[in-house]
């Protein structure tokens, strides 16, 4: 199955708050790689519909729980 070899590179950096995050033109948007077992990669991004980075970072990982169901992390 496609979604089981499927994995995220979720490198994370516990000194940077904002891993994964960008502000584009006061937006917050969250970029993440994904490795598939054809072994290709696909990027991701998508905004967080939020100005405040506080938010920003929640929606960030509520995505990422929901995302670590389906997909296997590739730290």
């Amino acid at each position: 199955m496609l979604l089981k070899n499927t994995k995220l590179a979720l490198r994370v950096n516990d000194g940077n708050l904002n891993h994964h995050l960008w502000n584009n033109r006061g937006v917050w948007w969250c970029h993440l790689t994904v490795h598939k077992s054809d072994a290709t990669a696909e990027r991701l991004r998508f905004s967080l519909k939020t100005r405040d980075v506080e938010e920003a970072r929640k929606r960030r990982d509520n995505i990422f729980n929901d995302i670590s169901k389906h997909y296997s992390i590739a730290a």
